[in-house]
C-alpha cells in the first residue's frame, strides 16, 4: 500500500549558458523503461512511479493537482493507461484553501494494481466532490476529521461493491470516461451556488482567498506550457 502527497513542483525545465555564451533551456525529463510516457510533469511522473511500485493486488491513495486530471498529451496517456490496467474506484475532489501553497487545486485519487487482462480493469469510477460550496481556510475554517466522514460512509471501506449514489458521491462507467475529450476525469455536476445566490456569498477573505487561487493555478498552467514551448524551441535549433 502506498499513501502518498507528492511535492507539487513547477519548474519544469532550466537555464544554462553554452560555451558560446548563449542561454539554452533545457527540460527535465525522466526516461524510465517502466514508465508509461516521457514528460517534465512531475506530477504525472510521480503518479507513473506511484503505479509501478506498488505489487498485484496493491493499493494507493494519491493526492494529485488537477492538471492530472484534465492534462493532454502524456496526461491522456497516463489516464488511459490507469483506467485500462489498473482498478481506478475513487476519486476525491479537495476542497480549496487546505494547501499552503496558493493556487493548488487538489485531489486523492484512490487504484489497485491487478495482473495482466486483455479488458480494462476499471469498471466504474466512483468520484466524491467535496469542493463544490465547500470553503475552508487554513486558520479560521480549517478543513477536519468530521468534514470527511461523510465521503468514509460513502466510500464503504471493505465493501465497495455496497455503494450508493449520493449528492455528492456518483459512479461513472468506464466507457463514458473514455468517451470523453483527452480521457478528461475533471468532472462536476452540482450547481455552485455562489454564482447565483448574491446575498449568501462567502465571507470576503474567502472570496479573495478563491480568486487569488484561481488565478494561482491559471497562472501554473501558462507557465508550464510557456516552459514546454521553450524547451520544444530549443530542441528545434
Amino acid at each position: 500500500m502506498v499513501l502518498t502527497n507528492p511535492p507539487f513542483g513547477k519548474k519544469s525545465s532550466f537555464t544554462i549558458v553554452n560555451e558560446q555564451g548563449q542561454a539554452e533551456t533545457k527540460k527535465l525529463t525522466y526516461e524510465r523503461d517502466d514508465f508509461w510516457t516521457t514528460t517534465s510533469n512531475k506530477q504525472l511522473n510521480f503518479v507513473q512511479h506511484v503505479a509501478n511500485m506498488l505489487a498485484i493486488g496493491g493499493e494507493t491513495a494519491i493526492v494529485v493537482p488537477d492538471n492530472v486530471l484534465f492534462e493532454g498529451g502524456s496526461g491522456e496517456t497516463v489516464r488511459d493507461r490507469l483506467l485500462r490496467q489498473y482498478d481506478v474506484h475513487t476519486l476525491l475532489r479537495l476542497p480549496t484553501g487546505i494547501f499552503y501553497a496558493q493556487g493548488v487545486k487538489a485531489n486523492v485519487l484512490f487504484f489497485e494494481r491487478k495482473p495482466a487482462s486483455e479488458t480494462p480493469w476499471t469498471q466504474k469510477l466512483w468520484i466524491y466532490d467535496l469542493r463544490t460550496n465547500k470553503h475552508f481556510t487554513l486558520k479560521r475554517n480549517p478543513l477536519t476529521f468530521s468534514d470527511l466522514e461523510d465521503f468514509i460512509a460513502c466510500y464503504k471501506p471493505g465493501e465497495c461493491h455496497n455503494r450508493e449514489e449520493t449528492e455528492r458521491f456518483r459512479s461513472f462507467d468506464y466507457e463514458d470516461l473514455v468517451a470523453r475529450d483527452k480521457t478528461n476525469l475533471d468532472i462536476f455536476w452540482l450547481k455552485d451556488d455562489s454564482l447565483e445566490d448574491t446575498e449568501n456569498l462567502p465571507a470576503p477573505d474567502v472570496l479573495a482567498s478563491t480568486i487569488v487561487e484561481n488565478l494561482g493555478a491559471a497562472l501554473e498552467q501558462f507557465s508550464g506550457i510557456q516552459e514546454e514551448l521553450e524547451g520544444e524551441m530549443a530542441e528545434a535549433e
